[in-house]
Order: C-alpha cells, then sequence, then structure tokens
C-alpha cells in the first residue's frame, strides 16, 4: 500500500445548474452548493487513493471539516485539491481546498478510514 504524505491529486469541473443550493433545495441562491463543494472535494481525495489501495480494499468517508468561504456561479471553473496529510492506522487524513479563478471557495479537512469492502458491505446487511 502506497499511502504517504504528501499524495495528492486535483479535479476539476464546470460550475452546472444542478450543482447550486437552489437545485439541492438548500437555498433560493442559484451559486455553488455546500453539498456539492463537499462531493468535488470527496471526489478528488478518491481521486488521490485510486488505484493504490490494496485488492478488496476500500477508503470511506468518515468525517468532513469543511469551511466555504466564498460564493461560485454557475459557469465557473473550479478546482478541488485533496493532499494526504497524515496515516493514523486505518484513518487517512486530507487537507481540501477548493478554488475558482478568484480564489479560496472552501476548505478544510476529509478523513476517510480504510475498510475492507466485504466485510463493509456485511456490515450494512440486506434493506429489504
Amino acid at each position: 500500500m502506497d499511502l504517504q504524505p504528501g499524495l495528492a491529486a486535483t479535479i476539476e469541473r464546470v460550475v452546472g445548474e444542478s450543482d447550486t443550493s437552489a437545485a439541492a433545495g438548500t437555498s433560493d441562491v442559484a451559486m455553488l452548493a455546500t453539498p456539492s463543494i463537499i462531493l468535488f472535494a470527496e471526489q478528488a481525495t478518491w481521486a488521490a487513493l485510486e488505484g493504490r489501495l490494496p485488492e478488496g480494499t476500500s477508503a470511506v468517508e468518515h468525517r468532513v471539516e469543511i469551511s466555504h468561504l466564498a460564493p461560485t456561479p454557475v459557469g465557473a471553473r473550479v478546482r478541488a485539491e485533496a493532499v494526504l496529510e497524515a496515516v493514523e492506522g486505518r484513518r487517512l487524513v486530507f487537507r481540501i481546498s477548493v478554488s475558482d479563478d478568484r480564489g479560496l471557495v472552501a476548505a478544510g479537512r476529509f478523513t476517510r478510514v480504510l475498510v475492507s469492502k466485504e466485510k463493509f458491505i456485511e456490515r450494512a446487511g440486506d434493506c429489504d
């Protein structure tokens, strides 16, 4: 397993109507929604890990700490960067930032936990 502090990834996307607070139902403002920021940042953490985990292992979100600092309109390009800061046993702590062309939009820390995919799915059980 090649998980060392400093491991990083960046994803980019253009903010669409479906990424707004108005579309998410969290406000009546058509700007980039906090839930969309969390999703973009989580995708960046996964991009940093993809292909580096042992067979049968995954990493699931455990804790999200984020500050949404600036509004971002539809059509703006945003970049979500995740940098692995620490490996604490099964916990992987990432520093995340989301920026647009005007500067920092959001920042925080995400913690993912390494899990056995099989055991994780078994633990969830059957929802029928």
